[in-house]
């Protein structure tokens, strides 16, 4: 009998989806990123801004974090199909909607989310239902990671043009993989076709965290442990350049929490800002 559990989005997907709705709904304009799509996918109780994961002001600056890391990979996005790439897949697509927000633009791309199975056929469901509908130019990608199977394969299958570049995205993964499975995951975007981008988060070090918000990171690591999906991956800006590297990037470049506060949140009066605790890597082929 099929674990009913497994069959909805992982309470970490459905956190970020509301996080960034409640971005929307709670702070001031202009806003980083307007999704309420996600939330709208959860369906959550009458009551979900109550809960404790979503308190305002505890979740400020993971809240900015979320709809900041969003926001730059959307923006890469449209830069690189400006450009003529027309292909952009997410690894670990969870409750992601830019095709359904931006479909100006996904409707010029093929567009493949990678999930596990039982999560995305839910998803494709609740689509349906909410009368989004799966447009041909949106590949829904089913991947078991745990069974160990290439989702490489799995893309071309899905219709994926192993000649032509793409814009590869990992928002909110590495921390939950080892070492070895994101190097996998490094060098297998490394050998896509030369002009292809890929832009992955990745968490820093507890000692690397500004001090004021140390706390809250024990506190989120600890929660984490506790729902069985612990935090295992930490990497400082140079490790994870030093990885790129290996993989087979020629100029990874390091994005800092500093340099998207600067790019998306410079003026605001109401001190909005991302967590020094995540950061990204962005690697060319």
């Amino acid at each position: 009998m099929q674990d009913q559990r497994s069959a909805v989005p992982d309470d970490t997907a459905v956190r970020v989806a509301l996080w960034r709705a409640m971005h929307f709904q709670i702070d001031p304009a202009p806003h980083v990123l307007e999704d309420e799509i996600g939330l709208q996918l959860a369906a959550p109780h009458d009551g979900w801004r109550n809960r404790p994961d979503m308190d305002p002001h505890a979740t400020r600056r993971p809240r900015a974090s979320v709809v900041a890391r969003a926001r730059f990979i959307e923006d890469l996005v449209v830069e690189q199909a400006g450009h003529s790439v027309g292909q952009y897949v997410i690894l670990g697509a969870g409750l992601d909607s830019f095709a359904q927000r931006r479909p100006e633009i996904a409707s010029r791309l093929k567009v493949f989310e990678i999930d596990r199975p039982d999560p995305q056929c839910w998803k494709r469901q609740r689509l349906i239902a909410l009368g989004f509908g799966i447009p041909e130019w949106l590949r829904l990608v089913p991947t078991d990671f745990e069974a160990g199977r290439s989702w490489r394969q799995q893309l071309e299958i899905a219709g994926f043009d192993a000649n032509q570049p793409a814009v590869v995205a990992s928002a909110g993964v590495t921390m939950y993989l080892t070492r070895e499975t994101i190097m996998a995951t490094l060098r297998r975007v490394a050998a896509f076709v030369r002009g292809s981008t890929l832009a992955m988060t990745f968490m820093v070090p507890l000692e690397l965290v500004e001090a004021e918000e140390r706390p809250r990171r024990q506190a989120t690591e600890q929660r984490a442990r506790a729902a069985g999906t612990p935090f295992i991956s930490f990497f400082t800006p140079s490790e994870m350049l030093a990885l790129a590297r290996e993989a087979g990037f020629k100029e990874p470049k390091h994005i800092s929490a500093a340099s998207l506060a600067e790019r998306y949140f410079s003026g605001r009066t109401d001190g909005l800002r991302p967590s020094s605790s995540g950061q990204l890597l962005v690697a060319t082929t």
